[in-house]
């Protein structure tokens, strides 16, 4: 479910930025690899992308992506993050790692795998994931330094995505719990006995990923597939979809449509919102092996 591999056919990769609501797209970068999930520098200087299970960094200024030293750790996905004071990287390819953002050697984090990096807690001390346990992908979380995972969620589906608002207070998250991919959020400490705890989101007629909170608090923005769409595919006619972030009490706001495109796996699995919020990135892609006019 959280690819390292470029999928057939052929596709040309648009790494493109717009603006909070969706409109005045720029593409950064095209080119015909498998390029996938942005993260945006807490400095604004470049964004953070995977491709061919490596690490790469797109200049914001535009250019060709330049790889990250990530010393012998291969076969990284596209659940990847920088610290909030970004000085860290951290990757997931198997086990979860933290990595200097100048590049080298990375530690690793988790004892027990598979472990899908998603979140880091805005005082930088905590990183939450999704991991499968006991045949179950539940949500956990564990200290940048390592040491015991906690459990987060204790529902019987699959929860995946997890973000944490700009607070700390939250955690956000995906789910099938209900039988359909909704949005979630828990206390940033769990969702407690039988996730009491756990509030719905979203539930329309949409299967709803990847959920991520503007860093001002403000937003939320999360990728959508048509209803039934069963896990988070690629190459799919997809969309964009942003909401007002809940205020305490839970209450929703309304949801827009700000992008759509053809993508899925790789267009926004990770958060990508620029420092300021004024912003953020995410991938598109276009079928074939020849350069597409755009």
């Amino acid at each position: 479910m959280h690819s390292t591999n470029e999928p057939t056919p052929p596709l040309y990769s648009h790494v493109c930025i717009a603006d909070a609501d969706g409109a005045q797209e720029r593409i950064y970068f095209s080119g015909p690899r498998h390029f996938e999930a942005p993260n945006w520098s807490p400095d604004g200087s470049c964004l953070l992308l995977n491709s061919q299970g490596k690490l790469w960094r797109l200049s914001i200024r535009g250019g060709d992506p330049e790889p990250v030293n990530t010393g012998s750790v291969t076969g990284i996905n596209n659940d990847h993050g920088i610290s909030p004071d970004g000085t860290l990287y951290v990757i997931s390819a198997g086990h979860m790692y933290v990595l200097p953002a100048s590049g080298g050697e990375p530690r690793q984090i988790t004892t027990l795998a598979p472990s899908y990096y998603h979140g880091w807690s805005p005082d930088g001390k905590t990183l939450a994931y999704c991991a499968r346990r006991d045949g179950i992908f539940n949500l956990y979380a564990i200290s940048v330094e390592g040491g015991a995972e906690k459990r987060l969620t204790f529902g019987g589906g699959y929860d995946d995505g997890p973000d944490y608002s700009p607070d700390g207070r939250w955690v956000y998250f995906n789910s099938n719990r209900t039988g359909s991919w909704c949005i979630w959020r828990i206390p940033a400490d769990g969702g407690g006995p039988e996730d009491a705890r756990a509030e719905q989101i979203t539930g329309d007629d949409y299967e709803d990923w990847f959920p991520h909170p503007s860093p001002d608090g403000k937003w939320m923005v999360f990728l959508s597939y048509p209803k039934g769409t069963r896990g988070h595919p690629p190459n799919q006619d997809v969309v964009l979809r942003r909401m007002p972030l809940p205020d305490d009490s839970g209450r929703v706001g309304a949801i827009e449509e700000i992008v759509s495109l053809f993508g899925g796996q790789g267009t926004l699995n990770v958060n990508s919102w620029s420092p300021d919020s004024t912003r953020f990135a995410y991938v598109r892609y276009s079928p074939g092996a020849e350069e597409p006019t755009l």
